[in-house]
């Protein structure tokens, strides 16, 4: 697989990720990251959008685990 074809596979999860609902959400951020692993490996300077994209799922992770801690 080139890069560019690891750039449109993230590309295409990141307009799955726009439209989904905060479940769905966080179902693929697990293979975002792995797309972002697979393209930093390749070599490849990952977008910013995209970091950020999978900063902002990652802190929604933790969030959503904070939401069902019972005080």
């Amino acid at each position: 697989m080139t890069e560019q074809d690891i750039i449109a596979e993230a590309e295409h999860l990141e307009r799955q990720i726009a439209d989904a609902d905060r479940e769905l959400r966080q179902a693929l951020q697990p293979q975002l990251s792995q797309i972002l692993a697979r393209l930093e490996s390749a070599g490849a300077q990952v977008p910013q959008r995209l970091r950020r994209l999978e900063a902002c799922l990652t802190d929604e992770a933790v969030e959503a685990r904070f939401d069902n801690l019972p005080v």
